[in-house]
């Protein structure tokens, strides 16, 4: 197996090292986008936020669209709400969803376009 990935020689340029280090972000914050990347791993939560983002729509009927039972919907709207991708609001009997982050829309947008 050949190294075509690696430096030939291993050398350490300082300034560069210093600039990445500086600009680069905290943990917590790794942490974080690594949490969210984990919720968007599952196929059923990327179609909820696909249907959230051409709609709000209640749970009965974000359930009728995905052809599942209101209680799995339920379930996994509340691990996108846990990571506040998602919001509610009742209306009577009603829960009705969102998307509350809308950087998940552009990054939903921008894959959609890319595998047209």
């Amino acid at each position: 197996m050949k190294d075509e990935d690696m430096c030939d020689v291993h050398c350490i340029h300082q300034d560069s090292v210093r600039e990445v280090r500086s600009l680069m972000l905290e943990d917590e914050t790794f942490n974080s986008l690594s949490d969210n990347f984990k919720v968007l791993s599952d196929p059923t939560r990327l179609k909820i936020l696909y249907a959230l983002m051409l709609k709000e729509i209640c749970v009965c009927d974000l359930a009728a669209v995905l052809e599942m039972t209101d209680s799995a919907v339920s379930h996994q709207l509340r691990l996108l709400r846990n990571r506040k991708l998602v919001k509610f609001r009742k209306k009577g009997k009603m829960a009705y969803y969102s998307i509350s982050d809308h950087k998940i829309v552009d990054m939903l947008k921008m894959e959609t376009e890319i595998s047209d």
